[in-house]
């Protein structure tokens, strides 16, 4: 296993951490109920994914 033979200095570390970021979730409308939900999910208000039920809600 591969392990450094330096300490890595805190200004490298903390400007390769610097490229870790967070997006918020692409949300789409539900074609029953129109509220958000999650892409590729079944809703979770009405419970129906590509227009069939599959949830009992």
């Amino acid at each position: 296993m591969a392990v450094p033979k330096r300490k890595m200095s805190r200004s490298n570390t903390r400007s390769r951490r610097s490229q870790w970021k967070t997006t918020a979730p692409a949300l789409v409308t539900c074609d029953r109920c129109k509220s958000p939900k999650l892409g590729h999910t079944a809703c979770p208000t009405c419970g129906t994914y590509n227009k069939r039920q599959v949830l009992d809600v």
